[in-house]
């Protein structure tokens, strides 16, 4: 496609606390782009993971960007959640400059990437991978959902796929779509197909327990739920025996490079649909890399647990509890800024990282950059929008926020949050967002004036003086993230459903 070199990529994706899969393939794919240098910049961000959606326009000095869902379908996170949280309203949305003088910013918003018709190349491309130099006329094949019943929207993107290959005369025996939790079932593929060889594709953007724990039991691969398949490689057996068939299962199919290739499919179609004689415009913002090297200059050496040297032209990074052993045998030498994602990601027992700015950054490593750019992007993976969020602030670019309001603009099943009361969040918070846990500063408070009585001052949003030298940048906490809006709920539902039992006992009481 077209090269846009003043101009963004942002890629959405679920992300989860829990599953570290869950946000690899959205990743991946910004990498597997960012070496195409088709974008100035790629970032990614996340509703469960960080960056947050709410960060990641604060990363790109881009005035153009392009904003691509890492989605299956359409429904409520690609139409309510993505344009809520990035504060879009239309195809094109102005918003204001990054800082006084900037270029105004304009964000496109694309179609989801599953929706997408070269989905099928994807999905027949998975098929021979998986079942290779076996006859498609003998062959059935399934794409698999969630399905809800839900939202018809949820399902509308398989069915759409299973039509196109039909109709394409790839020659398979039977072409059908099968869900796990709505007809037709998944359960029952061997009563759905006659083939003797049945090959089943997960319609999913990431390995998550669906694909790699229930539909494998599902399936008949296994008897109950076990590990992870990334540990038991389930997806490497082919063909299973099952049935009396011969059972062939894939990974996702949002795990497959190609991938890549679609999510620029959908930028090339919204240009197409939306065409704009003044796109790709050129910025007249001081980049992030430029002001890193001058915070560099001016003595900074820290960002959270991260020591960055001088190395040459070059710089070096490092734990800082690692400082003296840097340059000798007892450190594991990288160097790619890609390396420091998986530096980043698991604690040194191994357990994922969901939160990066949590004090559990792995010791034993040093990562060489050649230049700035690789030097911003490293520390992007290693501390998400940490950068972003502070030079901003520093230009007066982030609002203040506080918690009522945040928890007020929730939406589905996390609305009932908005009933949340002070008392209830201040223990929240307490036991949440304290220095063990998380080294970000809050700069939100309860509703603009109540303090957190509980955590100690330095983690109270009293804001940081910009013009100050600081060796160690602050690492601000500008939104409340998922490991605190999620403990929310349940403990508003508890507290309402006391609530209600106590009424009831009362009443019960008082009748005669």
């Amino acid at each position: 496609m077209q090269v846009k070199p003043h101009t963004a990529l942002v890629l959405v994706g679920h992300g989860s606390t829990l599953n570290p899969d869950s946000s690899t393939p959205t990743m991946d794919h910004a990498e597997t782009i960012r070496q195409k240098g088709v974008f100035a910049e790629v970032v990614c961000a996340f509703w469960k993971e960080e960056p947050s959606m709410r960060e990641v326009l604060r990363m790109v000095d881009s005035p153009e960007v392009y904003v691509v869902p890492n989605f299956i379908s359409e429904g409520y996170f690609t139409q309510q959640v993505i344009p809520r949280e990035l504060g879009l309203d239309g195809p094109t949305t102005s918003l204001p400059p990054l800082a006084p003088g900037g270029p105004e910013r304009r964000v496109h918003y694309c179609d989801p990437v599953g929706i997408h018709p070269s989905m099928t190349r994807l999905l027949l491309a998975r098929a021979e991978e998986v079942a290779p130099a076996v006859p498609r006329d003998q062959s059935a094949l399934i794409i698999v959902g969630h399905g809800t019943g839900l939202n018809e929207n949820s399902t509308k993107a398989i069915k759409d796929q299973v039509e196109l290959i039909r109709a394409s005369g790839a020659g398979f025996a039977e072409v059908l779509d099968a869900y796990m939790e709505e007809a037709p079932l998944i359960a029952e593929w061997d009563a759905l197909t006659s083939a003797p060889n049945v090959i089943v594709v997960p319609f999913f953007i990431a390995d998550g327990l669906h694909s790699f724990q229930d539909i494998p039991v599902l399936l008949g691969i296994e008897e109950e739920i076990t590990a992870a398949a990334s540990q038991l490689s389930v997806f490497k057996q082919n063909p299973h025996a099952l049935r009396g068939r011969q059972l062939y299962y894939s990974s996702a199919i949002g795990t497959a490079p190609l991938l890549a290739d679609v999510i620029l499919d959908q930028v090339a179609a919204f240009d197409a649909a939306h065409p704009d004689p003044a796109s790709d415009p050129a910025g007249s913002l001081v980049p992030l890399a430029e002001r890193l090297l001058a915070w560099l200059a001016a003595g900074g050496r820290h960002l959270g647990e991260v020591l960055i040297r001088p190395q040459g032209s070059g710089w070096i990074l490092c734990h800082q509890a690692d400082e003296a052993q840097v340059g000798t045998s007892a450190l594991t030498s990288y160097h790619s800024p890609a390396e420091a994602r998986d530096i980043a990601r698991q604690d040194a027992a191994g357990q994922f990282r969901p939160l990066k700015t949590a004090p559990t950054l792995k010791t034993g490593w040093e990562l060489h950059l050649p230049d700035a750019l690789a030097l911003q992007e490293a520390l992007d993976a290693l501390y998400p929008a940490a950068l972003a969020n502070w030079f901003r602030f520093a230009d007066g670019q982030i609002p203040p926020r506080n918690l009522k309001e945040m928890l007020g603009r929730q939406t589905g099943m996390y609305r009932i949050t908005g009933l949340l009361r002070e008392s209830e969040a201040q223990t929240l918070v307490a036991a949440t967002c304290h220095s063990g846990n998380c080294q970000r500063k809050l700069l939100w408070s309860w509703d603009g004036t109540i303090p957190w009585h509980l955590l100690p001052t330095q983690k109270n949003p009293s804001p940081p003086n910009p013009a100050e030298a600081f060796p160690a940048m602050p690492l601000l906490c500008t939104d409340a993230c998922p490991l605190l809006i999620g403990p929310a709920r349940p403990l508003v539902k508890d507290r309402i459903q006391a609530e209600a039992a106590a009424a009831e006992a009362a009443k019960a009481e008082a009748a005669p």
